[in-house]
């Protein structure tokens, strides 16, 4: 948690209490259904927390900005997001349903109210975002047909709206062909080794 508040020391007291409730929560689902690696509990905040977070380094969304989290898993990146992003609207989906059963409880048991949980595949999805976030699901290429038609024509923040996805080791080959608005290393901000081979990737939206 220090970590946390170290990159982002105007965390309001609700949020630092909402990020505090966040490790005890997943360690004991954890024990219940492996919702995350178990030998990352003990890094808990920088590999899933602060990890998720560097999305908030990159960009400040505005209010009431929409967002999908495509294959959230067990919440990452929604829900540290929608900790720090209190007045924008999260969507996280997931195919595996006993993932976002944990999803739901969490998101209950903070008292997150702007997190809504579907299960789904991204093109079943009947709604349109200003983003779609993504940690490491699946290749650019594959996320970007997933996603096609599903943004808003209309970017309301200061970067179009488009996919941002968190990766990591050689891209080179991935991102062969695909025009990128950011590729930024996370070493940028974190200088925890964890980071060092780890990305965020921005593409600009298709319809």
């Amino acid at each position: 948690m220090e970590a946390v508040l170290q990159h982002f020391p105007d965390l309001t007291p609700h949020q630092v209490k909402q990020y505090e409730m966040l490790l005890p929560l997943y360690a004991d689902w954890n024990s219940k259904i492996n919702v995350i690696s178990r030998k990352d509990i003990d890094n808990f905040y920088e590999h899933h927390v602060l990890h998720s977070l560097a999305i908030a380094k990159y960009l400040r969304f505005k209010d009431a900005t929409k967002v999908m989290d495509l294959g959230t898993g067990g919440g990452f990146p929604g829900i540290p997001l929608a900790i720090f992003y209190p007045n924008c609207r999260f969507h996280l989906v997931d195919s595996i349903g006993k993932k976002l059963n944990v999803v739901k409880a969490v998101a209950e048991a903070i008292g997150l109210e702007n997190v809504f949980t579907f299960h789904s595949r991204a093109e079943e999805m009947k709604y349109q975002y200003d983003f779609v976030v993504s940690r490491a699901v699946a290749p650019v290429a594959d996320l970007l047909k997933w996603t096609k038609g599903k943004y808003l024509p209309k970017s309301q923040n200061v970067i179009p709206n488009g996919l941002i996805c968190l990766k990591g080791g050689n891209l080179l080959e991935e991102l062969n062909g695909i025009r990128t608005l950011a590729n930024i290393p996370l070493a940028k901000w974190y200088a925890n080794p964890f980071f060092q081979e780890k990305v965020l990737i921005h593409v600009k939206s298709s319809f």
